[in-house]
């Protein structure tokens, strides 16, 4: 297999060598480790790496990824850490244009027709910086003999991954992990692995997001060993009883390696530590406990998070233990009757919401474990009890925070491709994609599914959203569809069918519009509603805002086919830089890096500063969000 520069030109070729997603589950060597919560299986590969940055790819180093290339005159860089934060290329924040209108003519391949594909439109580019990575190691003692497989977190926008001199993959979708199988390239002893990050690809189409814009390897990088009987997919399906007194648990095993005389007990204790079931099956590909009814079961709500925890361990021929796995999942029933009032637990579903962007003054995109507990300690101050993952897959660790903290979750798939059907303000589809295109369904379709398989068993997920702002087509239906077909727990989300009414009926299992008024809320809702009603985006916090929240909250008491909403948003995007003339630390927004393009301080909507300071706004917010603060 040969590395192909030709792939960032083309929409149908986005994954090569990745293997497919999975549920985000950590498997441990034993019952020990997972009581450390540290797994021997695991070797971050975080930190420094060496480092070359090329303003375009003709550039670029050749052939840097040889195991023969000499990179003593490489600089060093910090993984995980945006580029554009370590003194490379250009800052730059945008809302709906894409970065290069008006400098660069760019339109998607096949959206203006199946002969219109523009190659070189990003391998040639003038504009498409190149990061360069290497990264030398050893494989621990306890690593010997096992495959081993790596993971990306999160890598900005399209990279190339090689492994002693020879080709392993290639991985768009910057905000899905992307996991790849060394084990054909290791030997013994040092390791050269090379990535090859570029700013742009097609993916840049559908990664419109109103956000800075950023490349480079910006979330955690990891070995995994896998032990002699991996788990590779963990999916747990609790299901409550309509009088929500039982709960009936079914869990699917996806297995792999030597399943002879091999094992799999399933242990449950509820949220006191009590063990509630206790069983043992014989290992296979497909391993699954059907059924197990549980009564008298602990719901898990806002108010009442509720958790049990699931431990599958894998036992070998000699019964010795070789994998185990945690996973803590929840009991709840989430409902839309035919009058379109949608409960949870039996209990109207009020969303208390913020849309989050990631984001950390100091590091971009790349948030910390402690930011993100300081995010649950405002929502919990503040009576804000759900969350948008504004507008792609965040941090794995935040799922889990939700799911304890009682956070309703609304995951979103990383699509946004507004610059192609807006122009000026104006809806103007000429080249929207992914749209209807055929060259453009599996792009999305993969998305989804990445989506899907790793967070499929947060009980916090209420909702999958398709994405956002990328306008309509069979191609949206296509994202729909399969979130139905494969999970029947949650409803679907997506807003922009209100530009085009035409897929209304196959798309979105709720009425969702950006920024509506409280009075057409009211009519619509009035007037035989074909969906509940939810704001997916409103009450836009820039500059002295969040007045009037009282009109919103008041449809609460008017109809019982309101959802509240995701207040825009949670927090500023801005960035602390070193002030040229007093040589103190300051926070600059939009514009404020010599970038034009730019939406300037529109980056800064935030109901707490980039600090995570909260604004006077917050004050509005905490206190109507107070009055309906229920399960």
């Amino acid at each position: 297999m040969i590395a192909n520069l030709e792939w960032l030109d083309d929409p149908t070729v986005f994954r090569v060598g990745k293997l497919p997603a999975h549920s985000d589950h950590t498997v441990y060597r034993s019952a020990a480790e997972v009581a450390q919560k540290s797994s021997s299986l695991i070797k971050s590969l975080n930190g420094t790496w060496q480092f070359n940055f090329a303003n375009t790819p003709a550039e670029r180093l050749l052939n840097f990824e040889k195991l023969d290339f000499d990179t003593d005159q490489f600089d060093d860089i910090k993984v995980p850490g945006h580029i554009e934060l370590q003194n490379y290329g250009q800052i730059q924040y945008i809302n709906t244009l894409y970065p290069w209108e008006g400098k660069t003519y760019r339109r998607p391949p096949y959206a203006l027709g199946p002969d219109n594909t523009y190659p070189g439109v990003f391998s040639e580019a003038e504009d498409n910086t190149v990061g360069q990575y290497v990264k030398t190691f050893t494989l621990p003692d306890n690593f010997a003999d096992q495959d081993v497989h790596i993971e990306f977190d999160g890598v900005e926008e399209a990279m190339y991954v090689w492994l002693n001199g020879q080709f392993v993959g290639y991985s768009e979708d910057s905000f899905s992990r992307a996991e790849f199988d060394l084990t054909p390239y290791l030997q013994p002893g040092e390791n050269k692995l090379a990535v090859e990050v570029f700013k742009y690809s097609t993916a840049a189409f559908i990664e419109d997001q109103d956000m800075f814009r950023f490349s480079g390897i910006f979330r955690s990088v990891r070995l995994i060993a896998m032990p002699a009987v991996d788990v590779v997919d963990v999916h747990i399906k609790p299901v409550v009883s309509a009088d929500l007194q039982q709960g009936d648990l079914s869990v699917s095993l996806t297995l792999a390696g030597d399943l002879a005389g091999a094992r799999a007990q399933f242990v449950v204790n509820d949220s006191q530590g009590a063990v509630v079931l206790d069983k043992s099956v014989d290992a296979d590909t497909t391993t699954s406990l059907e059924h197990a009814v549980f009564d008298e079961i602990q719901l898990w709500s806002h108010k009442h998070p509720n958790l049990y925890t699931l431990t599958v361990t894998i036992f070998d021929a000699k019964q010795q233990v070789i994998a185990v796995v945690p996973y803590d999942f929840g009991f709840r029933r989430l409902v839309k009757n035919d009058q379109n009032q949608v409960t949870l637990n039996n209990v109207p579903l009020h969303l208390n919401g913020v849309n989050r962007h990631e984001w950390s003054p100091t590091d971009g995109r790349n948030v910390s474990l402690a930011d993100m507990e300081t995010d649950i300690q405002i929502f919990r101050a503040h009576n804000i009890n759900a969350v948008r993952t504004s507008h792609y897959p965040n941090q794995v660790p935040w799922y889990g925070m939700c799911d304890e903290a009682g956070v309703y979750m609304m995951a979103e798939t990383n699509l946004e491709s507004h610059g192609s059907w807006q122009k000026m303000g104006a809806v103007e589809p000429s080249y929207n994609v992914p749209g209807s295109i055929p060259e453009w369904l599996d792009v999305v379709m993969d998305r989804a599914k990445s989506n899907f398989e790793q967070f499929k068993n947060h009980p916090s997920i209420l909702f999958w959203s398709l994405g956002n702002e990328s306008y309509t087509g069979d191609n949206i239906a296509a994202m729909d569809a399969y979130f139905k077909s494969v999970d029947d727990s949650r409803l679907t989300h997506y807003e922009g069918v209100f530009q085009n009414r035409v897929d209304e009926d196959r798309i979105s299992d709720v009425e969702s519009r950006m920024y509506a008024h409280p009075k057409g809320i009211a009519e619509y809702l009035a007037n035989n509603p074909k969906k509940p009603y939810l704001n997916c985006e409103y009450m836009h916090s820039m500059g002295n805002s969040v007045g009037g929240f009282d009109e919103y909250v008041k449809l609460f008491d008017e109809f019982d086919t309101y959802l509240g909403g995701f207040i825009w948003d949670y927090i500023d995007q801005a960035l602390y830089v070193t002030d040229e003339v007093t040589g103190e630390q300051v926070i600059r927004y939009g514009g404020d890096f010599d970038e034009r393009h730019s939406d300037y301080e529109f980056s800064g909507n935030g109901i707490v500063f980039a600090t995570r300071q909260p604004k006077p706004a917050m004050q509005e917010v905490s206190y109507y969000y107070g009055r309906y603060d229920n399960e």
